[in-house]
């Protein structure tokens, strides 16, 4: 009996908290939107706040904020995949080549100097490269549905480089994890080749039966459509994930796998659970950072944020320009692209036992960017809006 009041307790307290966390967010989410900017620096800012260290820690499980960040993500995904037919990604894996090659190159190499300046082993260079190399597909899918969708040129440019960047994490992140732990190439070799094929055969699969799975999902009760689609996401993901590829890419070919007379009505029936479950990735990405680690890192991680900000834009603005998009479309892109998050957040955790100022400096600059981010996107929104009515 004891012990099963213990546990009510535990629970009580849990509910408590966390509904003292939903309308907290609601708070920030109703300001930000009264006085028109994006919420998510105030969501990072109230985890930082309430996590570990904060003004007023919440004793949430470490488990408990681990799924509901990755089931933040893998809607968001799902959603940006909606926008995007499997003919139009077949297409952007033939042509972004350059721009591809032109983020990784530009991006990963400040990171990989920055770590080699600090005296960091060659493994930390490889981590640090991969930490600011890759944009958060959290952050900046939210930003794009405040910003109504994907639906000019810039949006459909920060979607295709999301997917290559995602992509490529399916061959980094194995090779990264077993040159961690020591193990041959050999071994790096067959964690790659099995991680491309799972990309493989759910993009064939996305493309070949989407409208075949669409029809199967089809209903007119929402209900059985709504759980349809939230039970083929998660599985899907959690195979991807299983097999070394990331969650998120995995979301992301079933959104795409939706056909288009099915995505209109899943994107109304999963955008309510996307905003709660996005709401809290945020708030609890900022839960797991403890502010009393940041400050002597904040130097190098705030000079690290301004270069890689640059060179976001820069790779981006190039990749415009190659398919014939204007200066301002390019800039509006890139600077879509600056934030840095989850995937930055588990390439450092995977790099921390190597180099122990990993953990803090990725903190420092990952929340820099994530809080900077979506204020410089909400201000070049803006900025373009007021260009193009003065033009008019």
């Amino acid at each position: 009996m004891e012990l099963l009041a213990s546990a009510s307790t535990e629970t009580s307290l849990l509910f408590i908290e966390l509904g003292i966390a939903v309308i907290g967010l609601a708070i920030l989410a109703r300001f930000a939107t009264k006085f028109g900017f994006s919420a998510i620096p105030l969501y990072l800012l109230a985890g930082l706040a309430f996590g570990n260290g904060g003004i007023v820690p919440l004793q949430f499980g470490e488990e408990f904020i681990r799924v509901g960040a990755e089931v933040g993500v893998v809607l968001l995904m799902f959603m940006l995949g909606v926008e995007y037919s499997g003919k139009k990604l077949v297409n952007t894996l033939r042509t972004g080549f350059v721009a591809g090659a032109t983020d990784l190159v530009l991006n990963f190499a400040p990171g990989a100097i920055c770590a080699y300046l600090l005296a960091m082993p060659p493994m930390g260079a490889l981590v640090l490269g991969g930490v600011t190399y890759i944009s958060s597909s959290g952050v900046v899918a939210k930003i794009l549905g405040e910003s109504g969708g994907t639906g000019s040129r810039s949006e459909g440019l920060v979607v295709r480089v999301l997917v290559l960047e995602d992509l490529a994490m399916a061959v980094y992140l194995p090779i990264l994890a077993v040159l961690l732990s020591g193990k041959g190439l050999g071994e790096a070799s067959i964690a790659v080749m099995v991680a491309l094929g799972t990309v493989f055969v759910i993009l064939f699969c996305a493309v070949r039966f989407g409208n075949r799975l669409s029809n199967i999902i089809s209903s007119q009760n929402d209900e059985v459509v709504l759980l349809s689609i939230l039970g083929l996401i998660l599985l899907v993901s959690g195979v991807a994930s299983k097999l070394q590829v990331s969650a998120a890419v995995g979301a992301f070919l079933v959104g795409v796998a939706t056909s288009d007379t099915l995505a209109e009505r899943a994107g109304r029936l999963i955008a309510p659970l996307r905003d709660l479950f996005a709401a809290t990735f945020f708030l609890f990405f900022g839960l797991q950072i403890n502010p009393a680690t940041l400050p002597p890192a904040l130097p190098v991680a705030l000079l690290l944020a301004a270069i890689t900000g640059l060179t976001k834009v820069a790779s981006t603005w190039w990749a415009a320009r190659t398919e014939g998009m204007t200066n301002s479309e390019g800039i509006r892109a890139g600077v879509t692209l600056i934030p840095r998050g989850e995937f930055s957040i588990v390439i450092a955790g995977l790099g921390a036992a190597v180099e122990p100022r990993l953990g803090p400096l990725s903190a420092a600059y990952v929340l820099s960017l994530a809080i900077l981010g979506p204020v410089l996107a909400k201000y070049w929104g803006v900025r373009s809006k007021w260009a193009t009515k003065a033009a008019a």
